[in-house]
């Protein structure tokens, strides 16, 4: 495989999407099912190379059976087939690099409702605040990391919490508390 298709790779007229942005939507384009050649499919190598990206690093998914592929990617004047993934240009502090390869040892869930949902996803920098939550799952003491679930169970993120679960579950639906997950401690997928 040379990289992300716009279609069935098998497919004689899919073709490689060379660039993806911060921005771009894959959903359309990636299989969920692993493939007989490797075991995470294509839906787990999008998903490390678009965390990667975010923290500033240029990802490339390429063929790596293909001689000699490796220096042919740096190589400027050889044109490679390959998605290439665009690395954000913000800096990143090394606490969100920290928390997003982190959902792995979530010990918890929080669940929050559309209005969370929407104001976490948009543009502002936004945290996970009470008045938004409708469930908390699991046993967690403050600073361990939870999975931030939308109302439709899809996962938006992973963050360090301010509260253990039984205090937070307390909060649930409340008003000017101290939000469960600050921003600086939320990476959102």
């Amino acid at each position: 495989i040379d990289g992300i298709y716009n279609g069935n790779p098998e497919d004689k007229n899919s073709q490689v999407i060379e660039t993806v942005e911060a921005n771009k939507n894959l959903s359309q384009y990636i299989q969920t099912n692993k493939s007989s050649f490797g075991r995470g499919g294509m839906l787990t190598k999008t998903t490390i190379a678009r965390k990667v990206a975010d923290e500033g690093i240029h990802v490339f998914i390429a063929n790596g059976k293909k001689d000699n592929i490796l220096l042919d990617l740096v190589n400027k004047e050889k044109h490679v087939i390959c998605t290439q993934f665009i690395a954000n240009r913000k800096e990143v502090s090394s606490v969100k690099k920290w928390i997003a390869h982190s959902d792995g040892f979530a010990k918890g869930e929080v669940h929050v409702n559309a209005g969370a949902r929407k104001a976490l996803t948009g543009n502002k920098a936004t945290s996970v605040l009470f008045v938004g939550i409708t469930e908390i799952l699991g046993e967690f003491e403050k600073d361990d990391i939870v999975k931030i679930i939308d109302e439709n169970g899809k996962q938006l993120g992973v963050g360090k919490t301010q509260y253990d679960n039984k205090k937070a579950t307390q909060l649930i639906g409340k008003k000017g508390q101290r939000p469960l997950v600050h921003y600086d401690y939320l990476y959102l997928d």
